[in-house]
């Protein structure tokens, strides 16, 4: 038998490597939604059986959603629910137009959770005032802490998170932490020994092992960030912890971003999604005295409307772009955006150019110097199609801004950690908050229009201006961009 197997190797070798490109190949055409995706990896699998099958099998499956359908991720009995409420509804038409109406209406029908009234705001503007409101709500817990972030760097910031942390745990409050398994590795050595000396109770998200290595699956990633204090108070945004945000600590070249402590009854909605992602990763269902999390009443005169819009490879695909694109369709005056990174797909795109078409004033702003050198180059190359459609881009001037902030009309805002790019409208967990409220959504477009003007507009003709080989280099990585 072994000597018939050494003299055919080759011919079993090719026959595995055809058996595995067809078994990937049908698996990618019966699961896959997206028919360019599909048929990309189905010419990876044609071009290179063996090798393509490995490498659709590591970073092709949706193994999150998989694993989530079989299953049954909880969903709590107010993520459920879908009620259509009329008096919030007479109130939005009267407030606002009928127009948000049927956006609330597409809220409801593509994201899990409801409209809530009687929530309040307050804008954290820089990585100090951030940290240092999340550390006094941690200290002044009086049952529980719950914390998801993406980075949890182990520095000075993340110091500080460790002691308020870990004077809980003495306290007696329960206290989970959750960290993502890619960005846990964004300082060597991690946090995790120093949290856990602290006593606290932490885990990481997604850190499974694939063909016996300590392989995350890198493209499915939460990108939430939620700090929940005694079910009371909810702090987020797209502050990740790590001492570049903060000037204390690295100086006036630190770089911005943009976080939100929220009260009121969003709150148990951002919980239950933190809790839900817990529950995924740890298999505790986070349901004692210390996690009760009541849905208080509205407070009069206060009818700020807020949803907490959770996206995920999972039941909630792409709720983020379903939202924003439905957004752009009932704006009529303005739309500005802020993003540090800029790379949507197609449909995206044509949701925003077609606004442009009716009227609509659209303002792009991203940072005139990225983080990330190869996004900043993709995305370069995709400003073209923007700008052809009656879209301005900004570049903003000095210190990289990592905000992620949107208002529609002066009245409606979408504010959290989703980028605009891929990875974030398809492949990460993101939590986002949608709010209808003319303040609010004020105050982030006066944010917005700050950063424009320091910023310099990016023209077709500078574009075309630089040299062919930048241009050159710029498209094909652009053509990576689903992976950057």
């Amino acid at each position: 038998m072994f000597e018939a197997i050494a003299s055919h190797w080759s011919t079993l070798i090719l026959i595995l490597s055809l058996a595995m490109a067809a078994v990937g190949i049908v698996h990618a055409i019966m699961t896959k939604e997206d028919v360019r995706a599909a048929t990309g990896w189905v010419g990876v699998m044609l071009l290179s059986p063996f090798l393509g099958a490995i490498i659709y099998a590591i970073a092709g499956i949706n193994r999150i959603r998989r694993a989530t359908i079989s299953a049954m991720r909880p969903v709590s009995s107010e993520a459920a629910r879908h009620d259509r409420d009329v008096a919030l509804e007479a109130l939005i038409s009267t407030e606002f137009g009928q127009r948000f109406t049927g956006l609330k209406t597409l809220g409801d029908r593509v994201a899990r959770r409801p409209l809530t009234s009687g929530n309040t705001i307050a804008v954290l503007k820089t990585g100090d005032e951030a940290y240092a409101a999340m550390c006094r709500a941690i200290d002044a817990a009086q049952r529980s802490v719950l914390l998801e972030t993406y980075i949890f760097d182990s520095d000075a910031v993340g110091a500080l998170f460790v002691q308020s942390l870990g004077n809980a745990v003495k306290r007696g409050v329960t206290v989970r932490v959750l960290i993502d398994a890619v960005g846990v590795r964004y300082s060597v050595p991690s946090i995790l020994k120093q949290l856990r000396e602290a006593d606290v109770t932490v885990d990481l998200f997604n850190g499974n092992i694939v063909m016996g290595l300590r392989l995350p699956y890198a493209n499915l990633r939460t990108h939430r960030k939620i700090l929940i204090v005694d079910g009371t108070v909810a702090f987020t945004g797209g502050m990740n912890i790590r001492k570049g945000f903060s000037a204390e600590f690295a100086g006036s070249e630190n770089s911005r971003d943009t976080h939100f402590e929220v009260t009121g009854p969003v709150v148990a909605d951002l919980f239950s999604v933190a809790a839900e992602d817990w529950r995924f990763a740890g298999n505790e269902a986070l349901k004692d005295a210390p996690w009760q999390v009541e849905r208080a009443a509205p407070p009069p005169g206060q009818p700020m409307l807020v949803r907490a819009v959770a996206t995920g490879p999972d039941a909630s695909n792409e709720t983020n772009l379903k939202l924003l694109m439905g957004a752009f369709s009932v704006a009529r005056k303005s739309i500005r955006i802020m993003s540090p990174y800029f790379l949507p797909d197609r449909e995206f795109i044509s949701a925003l150019t077609t606004a442009g078409r009716r009227g609509v004033e659209i303002d792009i702003v991203v940072p005139a110097v990225n983080n990330l050198f190869l996004v900043d180059h993709a995305m370069t190359a995709q400003f073209d199609q923007v700008l052809k459609h009656y879209c301005r881009v900004w570049r903003h001037e000095g210190s990289f801004d990592h905000s992620k902030l949107m208002a529609i009309d002066g009245v409606w805002a979408y504010v959290g950690s989703s980028n605009l790019d891929s990875r974030s409208l398809r492949l990460n967990f993101e939590i986002d908050m949608e709010v209808l409220d003319q303040n609010f959504a004020a105050e982030i477009d006066a944010r917005i229009g700050a950063a424009i003007s320091t910023a310099k507009p990016v023209t077709l003709q500078t574009l075309k201006a630089r040299p062919f080989i930048i241009r050159v280099f710029d498209r094909v990585l652009w053509l990576g961009s689903p992976y950057l």
